[in-house]
């Protein structure tokens, strides 16, 4: 069962959906990570220039631009590519099965930027403010 043609004008607001609520969840992993916010949440605070210390500052970076839809494609890419390094680095290692590993997150955070970078931002997007007049936004589906 395929969407009527028509519907497909909605894709980029349904992008720009995922993109923001990815981006926020992405943004409050670092903020634990880097402050320890809110209290008591795993990991807690890290030092700052360990592996974790790292990864928050990705995380907080890479989030706060997908939120706001600024070098979206890089953003989104680079969160990626962390969130694959995680699940090889701290889960695979403990079990290669996500359900034992603890891994599900990592997994799907890594898919789901992976296709915001293909993607683009889609609506509400700080990159679409920015573009270049006259040139015509990336289709995200085909009309």
């Amino acid at each position: 069962m395929s969407l009527p043609p028509s519907d497909a004008r909605y894709a980029p607001h349904a992008l720009a959906a995922l993109r923001i609520a990815a981006g926020l969840l992405f943004f409050a992993h670092g903020l634990v990570k880097l402050l320890g916010f809110p209290p008591g949440a795993a990991p807690g605070p890290q030092e700052p220039l360990s592996l974790l210390g790292v990864a928050a500052a990705i995380e907080l970076a890479t989030g706060t631009l997908m939120m706001i839809g600024l070098f979206t494609r890089a953003a989104a890419l680079l969160a990626s590519g962390e969130m694959a390094v995680a699940y090889w680095l701290a889960h695979a290692p403990h079990s290669l099965y996500p359900a034992v590993n603890g891994g599900d997150a990592a997994i799907l955070f890594c898919f789901v930027f992976l296709y915001v970078a293909a993607a683009g931002a889609g609506a509400f997007s700080l990159d679409g403010v920015l573009r270049k007049p006259g040139s015509s936004p990336k289709r995200v589906a085909p009309a």
